[in-house]
C-alpha cells in the first residue's frame, strides 16, 4: 500500500526537472534560464559550461538530469532533444542582519530560487 500514483501532467514527449533552494535570486537566476531557453539540450549543455556565471553550473547540472530523465525513465531520443520550457520562481529569503555605526544594524536578504527545466522532443527530425 502507498500513495496513488499522480497522473502525469506533461505530454508523452515532454520530460521535466526542478530544482529547489538554488542559492542565487531569481532575477540573476533567469539570465541564465533565458538564455538556455529554445535552444537544443546538448548545446545548451555546451554553452552553460563555458558561461561566467556560478549559478551556470547549477542549471548545467539541472538540464543533464532532465536528459536523463528523458533517456531513462521515458525512452526518448536524446539528440532531438530540446528546451521548451524554463521558468524560474522565489524560494526562501534568509534574513540577516549587518552591524553598522553607533550601534544600529542593517537588514541583509539573501534570496533563494527554484526552477523547472522542460525538454521537449522534436518530431519529424
Amino acid at each position: 500500500m502507498g500513495k496513488q500514483a499522480r497522473p502525469r501532467t506533461l505530454k508523452d514527449n515532454e520530460v521535466s526537472a526542478t530544482v529547489r533552494n538554488l542559492r542565487t535570486s531569481p532575477r540573476k537566476l533567469n539570465l541564465v534560464a533565458g538564455f538556455i531557453r529554445g535552444m537544443k539540450a546538448e548545446d545548451a549543455i555546451a554553452q552553460l559550461g563555458f558561461m561566467n556565471r556560478r549559478i551556470a553550473v547549477d542549471v548545467k547540472k539541472l538540464l543533464e538530469s532532465a536528459v536523463a530523465n528523458a533517456e531513462n525513465n521515458h525512452d526518448l531520443d536524446v539528440d532531438n532533444l530540446y528546451v521548451a520550457e524554463a521558468s524560474v520562481g522565489k524560494a526562501i529569503v534568509m534574513k540577516r542582519w549587518h552591524a553598522r555605526a553607533r550601534g544600529r544594524g542593517a537588514r541583509v536578504l539573501k534570496p533563494f530560487s527554484r526552477m523547472t527545466v522542460v525538454l521537449r522532443e522534436r518530431e519529424g527530425e
